[in-house]
């Protein structure tokens, strides 16, 4: 641990320069007693650092040294593929493999690149999830992922939508996914096809003293974008007819999403009055239903004459719960 340590001390110093002895300590979490000590150390040890006392003083290396210990560990050449998503690369444990990744690969590039690494990351962050998804609690995620590094199985108690609702099932876990926010485990059940498990499902979960091997043709990624084109073929089975005005249109696209928006700019006829006349994809009447209503006025469901006749009845429970005699005086006209 402490050889780690004094490693990033070094790499600390050739990477910013003139650092304080509290400097150090606070990126390293560790006393400054401890800083002074390893310093000494490392002076010890022939590397040609220095410590000027005073207002502006700290340690420093002499000019031109560099130190050539930059050899990734095997968990900081994982988490370094992570190195954009800092708060996932947390909760999968690798939080401060993450970090000292990332001081040796900085450590490692010329004086220009490493200016230009540090500039990314003072100017871009990723924040994968949406607005308004409150972040799943993934308590076995740490016990997820060490199965799937340490390829072994596991036993878990899994909760789905139908029934039965709760199951007991043995897993062989593949990878991991995270998908807007949400972690996803890919895995087999006793070695049969792997299917997808949302990981904030898992109810409990028991490590067994079983290794596996995926098989060789199997490709986490090339898995995923299956399950996504299934996902999507299943997901629109029926079409309706709208007409959208003006307003309507430019919103479609952040109401209703990509495969409805898509369908109005590609497919939507302009009509004499404005409004445009379009096809689109749905899931099911009911959620078409709902989706169709943060739309309100500005969409017109033309087929199928149950949707329409659906929308029909919300309008007008609508009207009679929100009577003109609550409305102010100039929507009541």
């Amino acid at each position: 641990m402490r050889a780690g340590r004094l490693i990033s001390l070094l790499l600390l110093l050739q990477n910013r320069g003139r650092m304080t002895a509290c400097q150090l300590a606070d990126e390293l979490e560790v006393s400054v007693r401890t800083v002074y000590r390893d310093v000494e150390a490392l002076a010890a040890a022939g590397i040609p650092l220095y410590g000027d006392a005073g207002h502006g003083g700290g340690y420093r290396l002499l000019g031109g040294y560099r130190t050539r210990l930059t050899g990734l560990t095997a968990d900081e050449a994982q988490a370094a593929f992570l190195a954009g998503l800092p708060g996932p690369a947390a909760e999968l444990g690798l939080g401060e493999v993450l970090a000292a990744a990332q001081l040796k690969l900085r450590a490692a590039l010329p004086a220009e690149l490493r200016e230009q690494a540090g500039r990314i990351q003072e100017r871009f962050h990723l924040d994968a999830p949406d607005w308004y998804g409150n972040a799943d609690e993934t308590p076995h995620l740490a016990a997820v992922a060490a199965a799937v590094w340490g390829r072994h199985a596991v036993w878990v108690r899994y909760r789905r939508w139908k029934a039965p609702s709760e199951v007991e099932r043995r897993l062989e876990p593949y990878g991991l996914v995270l998908k807007a926010g949400r972690w996803y485990l890919v895995a087999a059940e006793d070695g049969g096809t792997a299917r997808t498990y949302r990981i904030d499902q898992i109810l409990e979960l028991q490590p067994l003293d079983e290794q596996f091997e995926p098989p060789e043709s199997f490709d986490l990624a090339a898995h995923w974008r299956d399950r996504l084109t299934d996902f999507h073929a299943r997901l629109h089975t029926a079409e309706a007819v709208v007409r959208l005005s003006p307003r309507g249109v430019a919103r479609v696209r952040e109401q209703l999403g990509h495969a409805v928006g898509r369908a109005v700019a590609d497919g939507g006829v302009v009509e004499a009055d404005g409004w445009t006349r379009a096809a689109v994809p749905i899931e099911s009447l009911d959620h078409a239903h709902g989706e169709f209503l943060k739309l309100g006025a500005d969409l017109e469901v033309l087929e199928p004459p149950e949707l329409r006749a659906r929308l029909a009845a919300t309008v007008r429970e609508l009207a009679d719960r929100y009577g003109a005699q609550d409305l102010p005086g100039d929507l009541a006209r």
